[in-house]
């Protein structure tokens, strides 16, 4: 029996490592294509620090950083992967949310309370092409002047590894990883388009959280589960919960 991963490469790499070490066979079914849009700054403004809600925006500019003068300033992350993309990359201070973008607003607030930013910052975000929630606009009704730089897009992949698809008509995968709610959307119509989705929603559903379980459960899967909190560990301990279940 095998565990489904559906994250975006090169993630799913170090997630399916982290499988096999706790005994796991696993598929996995990258859903998303990670490609980088090309940066181009034209504000004439300095910045005081840089947020990021994923490590693939850091990905898709790292060989601009330098050049850019970005590498000096405070860059706020998402959550922990985010930060460790973030310190390769070449960023000295990095400040670490509790991993979801609400975290990380709280976060940069919280820092301008403290006086470590100014309260008027000019923020530069780092963002992908598809935004789960408007984090420049919360932050500029905050005070900030937040410019979002689009350097990153996620493609949606239409098919699944045939593998993956005798799996479920095999029975053979006990549950699914959910990491975004886009990638839960891309994963929903692959298998709709293979013909595998009532096979895919009959085994269990473990989402990095709420929102992207609310994609799942509109679908129809009646076996979702959500992380204590979002991050990877609890995730793994979401399906390990999952699986007892289904031996009980």
């Amino acid at each position: 029996m095998s565990i489904l991963v559906t994250r975006p490469h090169p993630d799913n790499e170090a997630t399916a490592e982290n499988l096999h070490a706790r005994g796991h066979v696993v598929l996995l079914a990258p859903v998303l294509k990670f490609e980088p849009v090309a940066f181009h700054d034209e504000s004439e403004a300095g910045y005081d620090a840089v947020i990021v809600t994923s490590a693939n925006a850091i990905r898709a500019v790292a060989p601009q950083l330098r050049d850019l003068g970005l590498l000096q300033l405070p860059l706020f992350a998402v959550g922990e992967h985010t930060a460790a993309v973030a310190r390769d990359a070449g960023f000295a201070e990095v400040i670490v949310a509790g991993g979801d973008a609400v975290a990380l607003r709280d976060k940069v607030m919280q820092s301008a309370r403290d006086k470590v930013l100014k309260k008027k910052s000019s923020l530069l975000y780092l963002a992908g092409a598809d935004l789960s929630r408007d984090l420049g606009g919360e932050l500029g009704a905050e005070g900030f002047n937040v410019v979002t730089q689009t350097t990153y897009r996620m493609a949606p992949v239409k098919i699944l590894p045939r593998e993956v698809c005798e799996g479920f008509a095999a029975h053979g995968i006990e549950a699914v990883l959910h990491y975004s709610r886009r990638s839960a959307r891309a994963f929903l119509d692959a298998a709709r388009d293979e013909g595998v989705e009532i096979s895919a929603l009959a085994i269990p559903q473990c989402c990095l959280s709420e929102t992207v379980a609310g994609v799942l459960r509109d679908a129809g899967a009646s076996q979702v589960l959500v992380a204590a909190t979002p991050d990877e560990n609890a995730l793994f301990d979401t399906l390990e919960r999952a699986l007892r279940t289904r031996l009980a």
